[in-house]
């Protein structure tokens, strides 16, 4: 047992101080980001914000506004081989260089990724994801995957140290994503005591990938705008986002009418919810790592998009960063004081 005794840092704990300026309007701001990956030597352009690969968040509808904005989206493991088909069918070419099939580790994932890849050969990015990118199990995973598929780029995760980043960039993943507990219907710091702060998390892990080639995700925690802002700050290279995307008329999840109002079902992907729905409920040597919540109908996706996008361009007018590109080097983060935080949060 040993102790760290070094400061952690999440989004809320932060503000991005202000800096001298010459941009004349928001509208100067250039969000698009260009991007070479590491091993498959693709070169992609595009705004580099990722809808989460929940089937409440990463569905085809989300998936076709947001590719119309240059957006990325996760799509969730959960589709079957027709349902890719009458996807993409309908959709311009240009949608494949926007979306990411999303797979686990077993071998009936495996298999399904590569009758997806196969129907569809013209899909770039492959998006391994789970819990705990830890293990061993999963960095071979890992490699397979990189060996069947030389030439796509493959984002692979969860983990939150610079040493396991390293790792994963080594064993063949193009880019790696960081979070583990941070989002809004994740439990599993409540249920392990497992986690990382998670924009030190994003600033140690960007320096680790950074310094190999390699790039990162911030994966969850974002429950706002500026939040966005910040992990772009903070050195990710692409932010995922889930909560942010729920709700909406193109998000999954049941439309309930309560009291009046209407909501929609937001939950966790290890939460009892979707288990129940997937897997046929919760294994008993595990406890579900998520929650269900109802989420106020918010109409089209278009308008977070547009929050989004706009509130980021804000914060690079804030600090003089005329592109995506420059908000990093032009980020200085301040502390925010615990009266202060409550105030903000």
């Amino acid at each position: 047992m040993r102790i760290e005794t070094d400061i952690k840092l999440g989004f809320k704990d932060v503000l991005i101080r202000p800096k001298r300026s010459t941009l004349k309007s928001r509208s100067q701001v250039a969000l698009d980001r260009t991007y070479t990956f590491l091993h498959s030597g693709i070169r992609w352009s595009g705004v580099p914000v990722v809808a989460a690969n929940m089937d409440t968040v990463g569905t085809f509808e989300i998936a076709a506004e947001l590719a119309s904005h240059g957006m990325l989206t996760a799509i969730h493991k959960h589709y079957s081989l027709e349902q890719w088909k009458g996807f993409l069918d309908g959709q311009e070419p240009s949608i494949y260089q926007h979306i990411m099939v999303s797979t686990g580790t077993s071998s009936e994932d495996f298999e399904r990724l590569q009758a997806i890849i196969k129907q569809h050969p013209g899909l770039q990015f492959i998006c391994i994801d789970v819990a705990n990118g830890y293990s061993e199990t999963f960095v071979s995973y890992l490699r397979k995957v990189r060996k069947a598929f030389p030439n796509k780029v493959i984002i692979a995760g969860n983990v939150v140290t610079g040493e396991m980043v390293e790792e994963l960039i080594l064993s063949g993943a193009d880019v790696v994503k960081v979070g583990i507990g941070p989002g809004s219907v994740c439990t599993t710091r409540v249920k392990t005591g497992v986690g990382y702060p998670q924009l030190s998390a994003v600033m140690e892990c960007a320096d680790a990938a950074h310094g190999l080639g390699g790039l990162i995700i911030s994966d969850g925690g974002c429950s706002c705008a500026g939040d966005v802002a910040k992990a772009f700050g903070g050195g990710a290279d692409m932010v995922m986002i889930g909560g942010l995307f729920a709700g909406h008329d193109e998000s999954g999840g049941e439309l309930v009418e309560r009291d009046g109002k209407r909501y929609k079902l937001f939950y966790g992907m290890s939460s009892e919810t979707a288990m129940d729905k997937h897997a046929g409920g919760v294994a008993e040597y595990r406890a579900s790592e998520g929650k269900t919540v109802e989420v106020p109908y918010r109409g089209p996706v278009v308008e977070r998009v547009r929050d989004i996008m706009g509130g980021v361009r804000s914060a690079c007018t804030y600090v003089g960063a005329a592109s995506l590109k420059e908000l990093s080097k032009r980020t200085t983060f301040i502390r925010v004081m615990e009266q202060e935080n409550q105030v903000f949060s």
